[in-house]
């Protein structure tokens, strides 16, 4: 008697997971290192691998979503009231096999849900993560780190937001036989919150502490004096770069370099990115394509 085939696994899955251990690497920056049973079932295929997280809702109450085809739109319908709050985070270090997953988080106080849970949160609370399924035969998406083999030359522009990628893709050069000439300019709150990073003799890094400066402003300033490729003459005009309204749309620029030469990766304030990206591509003519400009947040709004 022949059975139906197992349907084919989805590309996410959603993780029930606890809060096993809380770890402070600067004064803004903290780890959280969740735990659960079939958290070796969880993927990662890069450094800046996006995750959602569901924390209690307002009342306090544990998240417990279901996850279904169409969750999105389900969970868009609930009352803000009562559904539980999702951010997206990035994955710092997956330990598939001991069931561990560290996820590094920004604290700026009691300024929302995500903030005001990491502060408070002690190991044994619980969470969901929807991540990666490894039992998906085939990518999963949710990453923009794609260099071109060979690269030779890399641009980072980020705040303390986007400072957990950046440390993944450091990481993942600096093991690398030649890694590429790099530029790191990172944004961060204040001069506590430089943390040790991989490092290799033609990484160049500056760390600038904002203070009370506006946020992102330190980011666009040093897309101002990065190096970046000469601009070549193109025998027809570059069409005009598209806008953004960065207060109803996520910025989202993803790069399909042609040549190893040159790759961007820009992650922060949606405002400071958009400003970034009418510099770098208007102003002083670097290829679109060879430059990711993601818009991780907007100040004053939330994105889910």
């Amino acid at each position: 008697m022949s059975q139906d085939a197992s349907p084919p696994a989805s590309p996410y899955r959603l993780f029930d997971v606890t809060l096993k251990a809380k770890e402070p690497l600067s004064p803004h920056l903290w780890r959280l290192t969740f735990a659960g049973p079939e958290v070796n079932r969880m993927a990662a295929f890069a450094p800046d691998q996006r995750i959602k997280i569901f924390f209690p809702d307002p009342q306090g109450r544990p998240p417990a979503m279901a996850i279904t085809p169409d969750w999105y739109a389900r969970y868009k319908k609930q009352d803000v009231a009562t559904r539980p709050p999702m951010r997206t985070y990035t994955i710092r270090a997956l330990r598939a096999p001991a069931g561990e997953v560290d996820v590094d988080f920004v604290l700026h106080g009691e300024t929302g849900p995500a903030s005001t849970w990491a502060t408070h949160a002690q190991p044994g609370q619980a969470l969901q993560i929807m991540a990666p399924n490894a039992a998906f035969e085939g990518d999963g998406g949710g990453y923009e780190w794609k260099p071109p083999q060979g690269l030779r030359r890399l641009l980072l522009i980020a705040d303390e937001t986007a400072l957990p990628a950046v440390a993944g893709i450091l990481e993942e050069l600096a093991a690398l036989p030649a890694p590429p000439q790099t530029q790191l300019f990172i944004e961060i709150p204040g001069q506590d919150d430089e943390i040790p990073l991989a490092g290799w003799p033609d990484l160049w890094v500056e760390w600038m502490p904002r203070g009370l400066g506006a946020p992102g402003a330190l980011m666009v300033a040093a897309a101002q004096r990065a190096a970046v490729p000469v601009a070549t003459p193109r025998p027809a005009p570059t069409p005009a770069l598209a806008e953004v309204d960065v207060d109803e749309a996520i910025l989202w620029d993803v790069a399909a370099p042609s040549d190893a030469g040159f790759y961007g990766w820009v992650a922060g304030e949606a405002a400071a990115v958009l400003a970034i990206r009418r510099l770098l591509i208007a102003e002083r003519k670097v290829d679109k394509a060879s430059l990711n400009l993601m818009g991780y947040w907007r100040e004053g709004r939330v994105l889910d």
